[in-house]
């Protein structure tokens, strides 16, 4: 059985598209507001000559970097490394990006244009700040807003304009371009942790199918060796008492090896599934073998109304019960009965000369309460009790319990 791939490196479809959509969406209103926003300005001949060329050298080199950074930073982590690409951003592009920020604000600042002189310097400590961890990402972005108020603040009180506007623009700017570029990349890191999560569930799905592989494995082997052990050590003490019967015994324990080795190419192939009607059959066998006195209260009419489902839960139950009876006690009575009532399927398998508390399901193996559990996803339920030198178990299961794919399953 393989491992289920977790394939973050390349995505699903759905997180393929979703990833353009974000590096387009991002990148594009990121580009949009630099070049024609910051641009215009840039390329306005009322602008002073010396203003505007250092400008668009400084626009040109916060364009660049602001859209190489945010590539990598949108771009799908590797599966062994999802958050490497976030926690090493290029520092070449982020030194460029932030001096041809600097220099272009401090351009648009120097000659009062309040509007625009934080857009660059807000854009590139957005994009510093996508790399960061939550708590230190606050930091930064709380630190630029107060930065951006007191350099506003500083040029309008030395050149006397609107002390307001002046600080409270360059604010609201930064904390605007942090808002909405990290809401962007919100809903990116959402869609890639639901992607890690897909992954690990369908981990967990191959895991959880080794499990029940393991469980109907278990139930096979340790079913039909407990009863070849009991029918060799029959056989053994009838060999020269009864040779005859010890013979039918013998034939017995070749008939039930062969029966363990298909079983277990049935599990191996998927195709398995545990019968009541055979497990009660195979119950009242050995049983017998055993010198115990089994009594069957079966009422025929139900098998066909029960789903295949309830019918393979059943069938464990009944066999786990019988290798309990087998294993852990010395009973000389045991009782089986099975019947349909009120919308429900009830097994109960009882035995005495349950000496000592119940072993089976408790310590090791899969026993009653990995059955239990299934059980009760199945909407039923399992429960045993011991009393005295008597052992019960008892089982239901609701009448609608089966898909089609289990039917399919028990007739392959």
């Amino acid at each position: 059985m393989r491992d289920a791939p977790n394939d973050q490196g390349a995505g699903p479809a759905g997180l393929t598209g979703f990833h353009r959509y974000t590096w387009w969406s991002l990148i594009g209103t990121t580009e949009f507001f630099l070049v024609f926003l910051v641009g215009e300005w840039v390329l306005d001949e009322d602008v002073a000559a010396w203003a505007r060329i250092p400008g668009a050298v400084g626009l040109a080199a916060t364009a660049v970097a602001s859209a190489v950074l945010l590539s990598r930073r949108v771009a799908i982590a590797p599966a062994d490394a999802p958050d490497s690409m976030r926690d090493r951003p290029p520092v070449a592009w982020l030194i460029a990006g932030s001096a041809g920020a600097a220099l272009l604000g401090g351009v648009a600042l120097a000659v009062r244009n309040y509007e625009l002189w934080s857009y660059a310097p807000a854009t590139m400590v957005t994009v510093a700040a996508t790399f960061l961890s939550p708590r230190r990402r606050r930091e930064l972005l709380a630190g630029a807003v107060a930065v951006a108020a007191v350099l506003g603040g500083i040029v309008a009180l030395a050149s006397g304009d609107g002390l307001v506007h002046a600080t409270a623009f360059p604010a609201v700017m930064v904390a605007s371009v942090a808002w909405i570029t990290l809401g962007m990349l919100w809903g990116w890191d959402v869609a890639g942790r639901l992607n890690r999560a897909r992954g690990f569930a369908a981990e967990l799905a191959v895991k959880d199918e080794r499990l029940r592989f393991a469980a109907d494995l278990h139930d096979i082997q340790g079913h039909h060796l407990q009863v070849i052990a009991l029918k060799g050590e029959l056989a053994a003490r009838l060999v020269e008492a009864d040779p005859a019967r010890a013979a039918a015994e013998m034939k017995d324990v070749q008939r039930l090896a062969t029966d363990a080795l298909t079983d277990t190419r049935a599990v191996v192939q998927g195709y398995r599934r545990t019968s009541l009607d055979a497990e009660i059959a195979n119950a009242a066998r050995v049983l017998a073998a055993a010198d115990i006195d089994a009594r069957l209260h079966i009422e025929p009419a139900d098998a066909d109304r029960l789903p295949t489902a309830a019918r393979h839960l059943l069938g464990l139950v009944m066999r786990e019960a019988t290798t309990n009876v087998l294993r852990h006690s010395q009973a000389r009575r045991a009782e089986v009965d099975y019947r349909l009532t009120n919308g429900f399927a009830r097994l109960r398998v009882s035995n005495d000369g349950a000496a000592g508390p119940p072993r089976s399901g408790m310590d090791t193996g899969t026993g009653l309460r990995t059955l239990a559990e299934r059980l009760e996803a199945a909407g039923g339920e399992l429960t045993w009790e011991h009393e005295e030198d008597s052992f019960v178990v008892a089982a239901s299961l609701p009448v609608e319990t089966g898909t089609d794919g289990d039917s399919e399953g028990e007739a392959g």
